[in-house]
């Protein structure tokens, strides 16, 4: 049987990654792996540089538990997949890059919602990069929404919800997509309706991971 694992770096991911997995792929095995210090650690000067190291680690224990591919479903960390999948030998994927490969056919003018300062340099760095491979130049706006990441940590995601649906209310107005870097901001693009598309990653990313393990 085939095993996926997954690596979060927020433990309210893993749920919904299970169910979509379960659905999308109902012949693999999974295994999560968590480290919920890391996105912390990014913005801490003095522990940054741990972060690869550790991320390495988590690869490495995957594959040593007979993960035939792993998969990242943090934004924060998706920079890493393709050194790591170099280094340890297995394959590493980017939970985000599906939904960044269609924000970039979707429309030249892209605005993208974080919760955390840590994921959205990493997001607007895999745009420009599924960009230029896509031979577009898009526009890109970003906002950080104030508030709704220490909301969603604290148990109040209605909270968290209204913060970043009024912020996809707002930047949808000046974009022909909006992306939500996070994974764990997936609940809130049902809380608002808009007119254009608001792109999520987690059921993109896992329909890739299954159609990239059927490749073989």
């Amino acid at each position: 049987m085939t095993r996926i694992a997954f690596l979060h770096t927020g433990a309210v991911v893993i749920p919904p990654v299970a169910e979509l997995a379960g659905r999308l792929i109902p012949d693999a095995a999974t295994v999560n792996y968590l480290d919920d210090k890391i996105v912390a650690d990014l913005a801490d000067p003095d522990r940054a540089s741990s972060v690869e190291i550790r991320l390495e680690d988590l690869v490495r224990a995957a594959q040593s538990a007979g993960a035939d591919a792993v998969m990242l479903t943090c934004s924060s960390i998706s920079g890493y997949a393709a050194e790591l999948g170099s280094r340890v030998g297995i394959p590493v994927l980017r939970i985000d890059e599906a939904m960044t490969d269609q924000a970039v056919a979707t429309g030249s003018r892209i605005a993208v919602i974080a919760t955390l300062p840590t994921t959205l340099a990493p997001t607007l760095a895999l745009i420009a990069e599924r960009a230029a491979l896509a031979g577009a130049a898009p526009e890109v706006i970003s906002e950080v929404v104030d508030g709704a990441f220490a909301a969603v940590s604290g148990g109040d995601r209605p909270r968290h919800d209204e913060l970043v649906g009024a912020a996809i209310q707002r930047l949808a107005t000046q974009a022909d997509v909006v992306v939500l870097a996070q994974a764990s901001m997936a609940s809130a693009a049902a809380s608002v309706t808009v007119d254009v598309p608001v792109l999520t990653s987690l059921e993109a990313g896992i329909t890739r991971l299954r159609d990239a393990l059927a490749a073989g």
